[in-house]
């Protein structure tokens, strides 16, 4: 990842993004904004459950298994199975100055770091994937590729974890990294370890690699019973370990603050246990996150943006499917705890319907939800995410609609909005341009990525700019990244300097498989996880 204060971006980036702001026109918010419609001032009746996965529709389960091989792209370790030709063996002898084997794990971006926290956020969403669409996966033949893509992650966050109160949060100096342009394969600079523990807490990222091994303990329970309890032994542990010894991992590493800056560590509190809860059943973990901390901690009634910083929208639609679909052990503070979840779940849907009262006017006049310049798609494909997970919960509970300030939204009504931001970003925009590398006859040629953009027979060095400043197309394609994306006026310049736009980010893959899994085909989801 490009630090997000500009870093090696440069002189030209900042001339671009002046020059395209200058030019921009200031966009209006519309009476009617493309990108889902409906509403109604009459409360509809319910539409009827969905049965198992029907026919696949092929626009989308074509692009998710496109999406999936960026998982692959971004493997580090010695690789099995090895689907990219231009790629090979990497960072075989990272953990070893602690003696550990951290050589496994995907690498950030378009650089060769390991970054703990969006690695595990992207695990905690592509097991959540899993969970809710493992069938409309397996009905596209995708199922296997994002097993795969899990465990590769899963596997670096136990060897991560050597003790209980230990977690390696990053592999690599940013630094280092970013001064080279080198293949993956040929790097040679020093990856040092960085870690928390009790004297240099990261309670940000100790819970959210919880949540992480405890949504993908279920996902393996059924295949691999031991692998399953040992990602909950992890998850626990870590879990208390993130509770007991609080801290902001930016607080603790000041340097992460310009790379992956985080404002809170309670979000990640409550996200971890909510996936703990799930995962064992166990009582404690929903008093936490309802009559314990729910008042303190989830900002109920205030809806946010969904990201690897800020867990809350997730959390919020993650314990509504406890509400939608009931728990008899539950007491009645827990009940209005969940309640409170639920309300704000539907605050941030009532957001993002462009028809709703409350619509948000940060958006793009193709339609594409649009809250920061900096990779830009990440918070609409994580909001259709949200979107497209809340309205099946609709549809298999029978709730017929939800109310944005007495107007009504079928869930038919949220899966348009989902399908809107998808077909956004598969290229349907002004640019008619698909923002998923490999989809499509016109996608970008100038991905901002080390690996992609050098030959894989070059001999560069750590000083391989030349190839970062052509204009020739990557020689590679990183089939499956989805770079940064448009501008507010939905403008994007495919150029490689352009890390604002071109840069791909592995934490948006998670919610995008996500997102095109809902999509592949209409069917009812599991009323519980395990």
């Amino acid at each position: 990842m490009v630090s997000k204060r500009g870093g090696c971006c440069g002189w030209l980036i900042v001339a671009l993004v002046l020059a395209l702001v200058a030019t921009a026109a200031v966009v209006a918010i519309m009476k009617r904004k493309p990108g889902g419609g409906g509403g109604s001032g009459r409360r509809p009746k319910p539409l009827p459950v969905p049965g198992p996965p029907g026919d696949v529709d092929s626009k989308y389960g074509d692009s998710l298994g496109i999406a999936l091989q960026f998982f692959q792209v971004q493997k580090a370790g010695k690789l099995v199975d090895n689907q990219i030709p231009w790629r090979g063996d990497s960072a075989l002898d990272d953990g070893k100055e602690a003696k550990l084997d951290l050589s496994k794990g995907l690498y950030d971006a378009g650089d060769h770091m390991k970054f703990t926290f969006p690695m595990a956020f992207t695990a905690t969403v592509l097991a959540w994937s899993i969970l809710e669409y493992g069938d409309q996966m397996t009905a596209a033949k995708q199922l296997d590729p994002a097993l795969d893509g899990l465990r590769w992650i899963t596997d670096f966050l136990v060897a991560a974890h050597p003790s209980d109160n230990v977690l390696y949060i990053q592999v690599g100096d940013p630094d280092l990294d970013h001064n080279c342009w080198q293949r993956p394969e040929t790097m040679t600079e020093k990856r040092p370890l960085t870690q928390i523990n009790p004297k240099s807490p990261g309670s940000d990222i100790a819970a959210e690699a919880a949540a992480a091994m405890a949504a993908a303990s279920m996902v393996f329970k059924s295949s691999d019973t031991k692998y399953s309890d040992t990602l909950l032994q992890h998850a626990q542990k870590l879990f208390t370990f993130a509770d007991t010894y609080r801290g902001i991992s930016s607080d603790t590493y000041p340097k992460l603050q310009s790379y992956y800056n985080s404002t809170s560590y309670v979000d990640e509190l409550l996200w971890a246990a909510s996936w703990l809860y799930h995962a064992t059943g166990d009582q404690t973990y929903l008093s936490y996150v309802t009559v314990q901390n729910g008042k303190a901690y989830a900002d109920w009634g205030r809806p946010t943006w969904f990201s690897w910083d800020d867990k809350l929208p997730g959390t919020q639609v993650l314990l509504s499917r406890v509400n939608f679909f009931g728990s008899k052990q539950t007491s009645n503070a827990e009940n209005m705890g969940l309640k409170s979840y639920r309300d704000t779940a539907e605050a941030v849907i009532c957001g993002l319907l462009p028809d709703s009262p409350s619509a948000t006017g940060s958006r793009t006049g193709g339609g594409l939800v649009w809250i920061s310049g900096w990779n830009s798609l990440q918070h609409a494909t994580n909001a259709a995410f949200l979107a497209v997970v809340y309205s099946d919960y609709m549809l298999t509970s029978q709730t017929a609609a939800v109310e944005c300030s007495g107007k009504y939204f079928s869930p038919t009504d949220i899966r348009n909005f989902a399908i809107s931001q998808a077909n956004y970003i598969l290229g349907d925009n002004p640019m008619k341009l698909s923002y998923l590398v490999g989809y499509g006859s016109n996608y970008p040629q100038q991905v901002h990525h080390r690996g992609a953009s050098i030959p894989s027979d070059a001999k560069t060095g750590c000083k391989g700019f030349d190839y970062l400043h052509s204009t020739s197309p990557n020689p590679n394609i990183a089939t499956g990244a989805l770079v940064g994306g448009p501008f507010q006026n939905d403008s994007f310049v495919d150029l490689r300097d352009n890390a604002v736009q071109t840069e791909s980010s592995t934490y948006n893959s998670g919610t995008l498989v996500g997102l095109l899994s809902g999509l592949v085909t209409m069917s009812s989801i599991a009323k519980t996880f395990t």
